[in-house]
């Protein structure tokens, strides 16, 4: 008798699944989220390229450029590393935001009088279950942490003291979340610096060459388009580094709250019976 039997392989994932506009909003998962913002850095610049011309050209685009072929410029390539970075906030704002929602699910008692012994948390860590993974869910991850420790030890100082561990682990974990974005803030500007050093350079190569004559308009317009680079570089920067605090204070704080609320309503209610 044949006892084989054939294991169904992985099914192929399709271009829906991956930019599902539902879980590009409730989970967006990085991948989908670069693609999507490498489609839009793209947009954006084809755009300026038809809106733009004259002097705001050569400024944002440097369009027409002398020394590239266009659209392949320094100023492009920084605008797409630059979608890039918000495309990488936006799932970190987006992952706050849900991890903020946690906490409006009462998945604790808040009221002044309940007291929770050992049968009373079976339930609440049911309900958390499946809530959280290595890398979201800080609230479900807290009480569960926190009741698997007291229901093993009975004791509610080891279970205090596990909670503010994985919260120290959880807070370092948010911090590396932002690597990515911390080196596009800086990438960026180091582009605009290597632009303007390029211009230096073109300008001092025109101005040496002695099979020409020196026209210091051009020298002057290929400094210019240099310090252009700088310029969009710094604004860019500066714009990425703003939202950048804004959405990190909100992951942090979403953290903070989340240890806050399980001391409070968990480890504070919790009674041995002895």
């Amino acid at each position: 008798m044949n006892t084989s039997s054939t294991v169904p392989g992985p099914k192929p994932v399709s271009i829906q699944a991956i930019f599902n506009p539902k879980e590009l909003w409730e989970m967006p998962r990085r991948t989908a989220v670069m693609a999507v913002a490498l489609g839009a850095s793209v947009v954006f610049i084809a755009l300026l390229s038809l809106v733009l011309s004259g002097r705001p050209a050569e400024l944002v685009l440097d369009h027409p450029s002398k020394h590239f072929i266009y659209p392949f410029t320094i100023q492009n390539f920084m605008h797409l590393i630059f979608f890039v970075g918000l495309g990488e906030l936006y799932v970190r704002w987006r992952i706050g935001c849900r991890e903020e929602n946690f906490l409006r699910e009462k998945l604790l008692p808040e009221d002044d009088h309940t007291v929770l012994e050992s049968p009373d948390l079976g339930p609440i860590r049911r309900r958390v279950a499946g809530q959280f993974d290595h890398d979201h869910g800080f609230l479900p991850s807290l009480i569960d942490m926190a009741i698997l420790q007291f229901q093993s030890s009975n004791s509610v100082e080891q279970a205090s003291g596990v909670m503010n561990t994985h919260l120290e682990l959880m807070t370092n974990r948010v911090d590396m979340r932002y690597g990515l974005v911390r080196f596009i803030a800086w990438v960026v500007p180091t582009l605009g610096f290597i632009g303007t050093v390029y211009g230096l350079g073109a300008s001092l190569a025109a101005a040496g060459d002695p099979n020409k004559a020196l026209d210091l308009h051009e020298v002057a317009k290929t400094l210019g388009v240099g310090f252009d680079c700088t310029m969009v570089a710094l604004v860019e920067s500066a714009v990425m580094v703003f939202i950048l605090h804004l959405v990190q204070e909100k992951e942090e704080s979403a953290v903070n709250r989340s240890g806050d609320y399980t001391l409070r309503n968990l480890i504070n209610r919790l009674y041995t019976g002895s």
